[in-house]
């Protein structure tokens, strides 16, 4: 193999995060990588980092073609340079541009269960969050349309966030799903923010449609943030963009950005995304059989040993949605496995409507690690029906 996806990277001690945990406790919650990143991205800041001064950063053009290059290759989507404002991250862009857009007591529609962080960018901000739970049919879940329109049709709604591929369910919405969305909003004068962080993490085989593609309507009424640090294991770096069609609705994004103070980079967040876009997909592309792999190995060990969990279908993402309902309560489960195993996985609960009995679980790891895991998770399972 040419990239090294086996060994295990100790991180304790770095001011993690995800390895702010007890000495025995194994992180396998919140969506950050194992891996080292891609080896361009090493060279490039390691290249910045030695000319010793880091001083207050423009974005150059370079920055741009990084961005408009990789979409149109990647994805099929064509975005102009006036399209693209830098941010240091989606989810910063996200509560600026839903304090700038909505007002207070209005609502914001999301499609649960969902990525918990939205919830904190709506109700942090006066808010009201309004929720449409996704329908779960043989393991794969779809949007009730019905119910969906029922949400955007209230007068206070003015506002839509979207999630794709979604996390935690790890479904990349087809450009149907995506362009009948666009129709619905744009009937109720509600304005969608499209989070695409996890786009480039799909399975292999698998493509997604960005919500700017999907139809004129979805591009006009879209606000798309995407990045580089989830496909590419830097949320550290702080560095994204937000793309903005519509040249009235870019410029309240660009103010509320640039109010927040959230639209400077720092001295690495230009190079790193540059590199990452102009020199990682061979990486990339390998990261996703890696990851792929560790999925179907889950998917097989669960199936074979533990047949209280059932794995959610998905398509993309390096999340796995596991039904625990057969178990309990996902904040029990995950309580209970945490304090018996020492893993650590996310309580379902959190993501909203429908998350209930559900735990997530991030295989982006060596596999080794991966088979920790697992060991744990039989463990636990074994434990809560005392057979062990």
């Amino acid at each position: 193999m040419k990239f090294d996806f086996d060994s295990v990277v100790d991180r304790r001690n770095t001011n993690s995060c995800k390895w702010d945990v007890g000495e025995n406790e194994l992180p396998m919650w919140i969506a950050d990588m194992y891996f080292r990143t891609a080896p361009a991205i090493i060279d490039e800041i390691e290249k910045r980092a030695a000319h010793g001064i880091y001083g207050y950063c423009d974005v150059p053009d370079e920055w741009y073609d990084a961005y408009i290059g990789w979409w149109d290759r990647r994805h099929g989507v064509k975005f102009g340079k006036d399209d693209l404002i830098f941010c240091t991250g989606v989810v910063p862009a996200i509560s600026s541009i839903v304090r700038k857009l909505t007002t207070p007591a209005e609502k914001v529609v999301m499609l649960t269960p969902v990525y918990n962080i939205f919830f904190n960018s709506v109700v942090n901000n006066g808010r009201v969050v309004s929720e449409s739970r996704l329908v779960r049919r043989d393991g794969r879940y779809y949007i009730d349309f019905d119910d969906l329109e029922s949400k955007l049709c209230d007068p206070q709604a003015s506002m839509m966030i979207m999630c794709n591929p979604h996390n935690p369910v790890g479904r990349i919405w087809s450009g149907e799903e995506l362009a009948k969305v666009g129709e619905l909003c744009k009937k109720y004068g509600v304005t969608v923010i499209s989070d695409e962080i996890h786009c480039d993490l799909t399975d292999p085989g698998c493509n997604y449609t960005p919500f700017a593609a999907a139809s004129d309507i979805c591009r006009e009424i879209g606000i798309t943030c995407i990045a580089p640090t989830k496909t590419f294991g830097i949320p550290g770096i702080q560095t994204a963009a937000v793309a903005v069609s519509d040249p009235f609705l870019r410029h309240k994004v660009w103010r509320g950005l640039n109010t927040d103070e959230v639209a400077e980079p720092n001295a690495f967040a230009v190079g790193a995304a540059v590199a990452a876009f102009s020199h990682g997909e061979e990486w990339l592309d390998a990261l996703r059989e890696y990851v792929a792999a560790n999925k179907a190995h889950v998917r097989k060990f669960i199936s074979e040993n533990i047949p209280q969990i059932t794995v959610t279908d998905s398509d993309a993402t390096y999340l796995l949605w596991l039904d625990c309902e057969k178990l309990g309560d996902s904040a029990y489960v995950a309580s209970f496995i945490r304090e018996k195993t020492g893993l650590y996985l996310c309580a379902g609960r959190q993501y909203g409507d429908g998350g209930e009995y559900f735990l997530r679980m991030n295989l982006a790891c060596p596999r080794s690690t991966v088979d920790d895991g697992l060991d744990r998770l039989l463990r636990a399972v074994k434990l809560m029906n005392g057979s062990v």
